[in-house]
């Protein structure tokens, strides 16, 4: 048979396999094909701003796993909820005022859930401590995080890899994201390794070796780590060929990263503390010391949506349910009330889409961006979404294709999922929501289908 036939009878039956649909452009439905991805895997919504009618439409009512697309309605919900300008507070208070320089009891640390509580905030809750002429805490460092609901949290439970920080859990005092940044440099022969934040008494075995290979490749699966209360064993080859890399490594416990991390920086400081670490709860005589205020909910939602911050997202959606992920998703499904959004069939779980439980259907997460581009919290949110071939997840995809700088798209990937959606202007000046969703076994191979609808989209005129 002509492969010209065999090639015209393949798309004939991926438009009879999307019966009821719009036939798939040619180009998109050719890259599923040497995909191996059928056309039943995926859902696709495609609409100019403000219309009643979709451009394309396949599969759309279908509920599919959208991994981190999952972000868009937290984002969008607590961007209207709270509003752009809301922060979080840490607060460091005692029972009593300090005297002569000197608190004789216990330093309580409050959080809030603040997704933002980094190395370098700490230092300057710190300093300002010791600028109050605060030098020496004779008790414990009480840490209060009844913020959130008590849960536990298995970092090793999604996928079997408690050392990627992606797999974090959420903790009203989450500090630093539960994770140590370490910096690797080549250097004589070796590699050196700088690590931010070193908890106080922990040691760093350096057992890496830098071999002398010229291309880089996948350098992290080369390289193993051993955390413990007191140590960070690192082994493995280190292509010489990488340079200078960061490792972000989570794995040490959130409690003893924030208790380390403070001992440090407090005797850095010329500050003295021995104490220990615990639980408890900020009495409500408590006198208040300092404060720490994150940035604005504009600033956080770009850090989500442009990285894909799991963590930051979960921290979001339970402020959205007072720490209670059952009634974050409640508050979620009464904005969405409230907006005459009826999505049926959207699961959240916990807000980030880092779940194999989480639904929303391509048309639902369409009528949502529509909403969105509608909404006083625009700005904020279109800003908080990669741009094509610029920055965030995007920053090294779509060069070259017409959709580069031209559109706002955040993006999902699971092993067997992978997504895109947000915003492209097209280029006779038209704005355009478009999702993406595939769910197949196959899906890490997508991207080329993604690249040919956005450029089909970015080139073809609207009706």
């Amino acid at each position: 048979m002509p492969r010209l036939l065999v090639s015209l009878l393949f798309y004939l039956s991926y438009q009879l396999a999307v019966a009821g649909d719009m036939p798939l452009p040619p180009a998109v439905a050719a890259a599923l094909k040497a995909a191996g991805i059928p056309p039943a895997a995926v859902g696709i919504f495609v609409q100019e701003v403000g219309s009643p009618h979709a451009r394309l439409e396949v599969n759309a009512r279908q509920p599919l796993n959208p991994a981190s697309l999952m972000k868009l309605p937290t984002t969008l919900a607590a961007l209207e909820i709270l509003g752009p300008s809301y922060t979080w507070r840490t607060e460091a208070l005692a029972a009593a005022v300090p005297r002569d320089g000197v608190l004789a009891g216990d330093l309580y640390l409050r959080g809030s859930g603040d997704p933002k509580f980094t190395y370098d905030r700490l230092w300057l809750l710190l300093r300002e401590l010791r600028g109050r002429g605060l030098r020496e805490i004779r008790g414990d460092l009480v840490l209060d995080r009844t913020a959130f609901a008590p849960g536990e949290h298995d970092p090793a439970a999604f996928d079997g890899k408690p050392l990627r920080p992606y797999n974090v859990g959420p903790d009203a005092l989450l500090f630093n994201f539960a994770t140590l940044h370490l910096t690797l440099v080549p250097e004589n022969g070796a590699v050196r390794v700088l690590a931010e934040p070193l908890p106080a008494d922990h040691e760093i075995v350096n057992r890496l070796r830098l071999v002398d290979r010229p291309q880089c490749g996948d350098w992290r699966e080369a390289l193993e780590a051993q955390l413990s209360p007191d140590r960070i064993a690192l082994s493995g080859d280190f292509p010489v060929g990488c340079g200078e890399k960061r490792w972000h490594l989570a794995g040490l416990a959130n409690t003893t990263l924030l208790h380390g991390s403070f001992t440090r920086l407090w005797r850095e400081l010329g500050g003295q503390f021995a104490g220990r670490v615990r639980e408890g709860t900020v009495p409500e005589a408590a006198v208040p010391l300092v404060a720490s205020e994150s940035p604005p909910l504009g600033e956080i939602v770009r850090d989500i949506n442009k990285f894909s911050n799991n963590v930051m997202a979960q921290q979001l959606y339970l402020k959205l349910g007072a720490g209670d992920t059952v009634t974050a998703e409640q508050a979620i499904r009464i904005w969405l009330a409230k907006k005459n959004l009826d999505l049926p069939e959207l699961v959240m779980d916990n807000g980030s889409g880092l779940s194999r439980r989480g639904r929303i259907s391509a048309a639902g997460l369409a009528r949502l961006l529509q909403a969105g581009w509608n909404s006083a919290a625009m700005p904020e949110f279109v800003a908080s979404l990669p741009i094509a071939a610029s920055d965030g997840t995007l920053k090294k995809k779509l060069n070259g294709n017409g959709a580069a700088g031209r559109a706002h798209l955040k993006t999902g990937s699971l092993d067997g999922v992978r997504g895109i959606a947000g915003y492209l202007l097209d280029r006779t000046g038209r704005r355009h929501v478009v999702v993406f969703m595939v769910n197949h076994a196959k899906a890490g191979e997508a991207q080329p289908a993604f690249d040919a609808l956005l450029e089909w989209l970015w080139r073809s005129s609207a009706s």
